[in-house]
């Protein structure tokens, strides 16, 4: 498994570590969850997620792309 060496506020760091504590898992498993549910996944995962969406949302390619370009500015302006 890789390694992988981060720098966390003191605040930050105490508060994983209560929590890894706290649920009785270590605070890599905790990263790796807060990771995935904030949508980091491998490319050929996130590749099968948007064709599953694009093949019920009955969108074509284009269709489907500049609806992804239009949210994601929204997403990234906060309207």
């Amino acid at each position: 498994m890789p390694r992988l060496t981060i720098s966390l506020t003191d605040r930050i760091h105490r508060a994983l570590k209560e929590a890894a504590a706290r649920r009785n898992r270590s605070m890599g498993s905790i990263i790796e969850e807060s990771l995935e549910l904030r949508g980091i996944q491998p490319y050929d995962t996130a590749e099968k997620i948007v064709a599953a969406a694009r093949a019920r949302s009955r969108l074509s390619a284009d269709e489907a792309m500049a609806l992804a370009v239009k949210e994601t500015r929204r997403f990234r302006t906060g309207d």
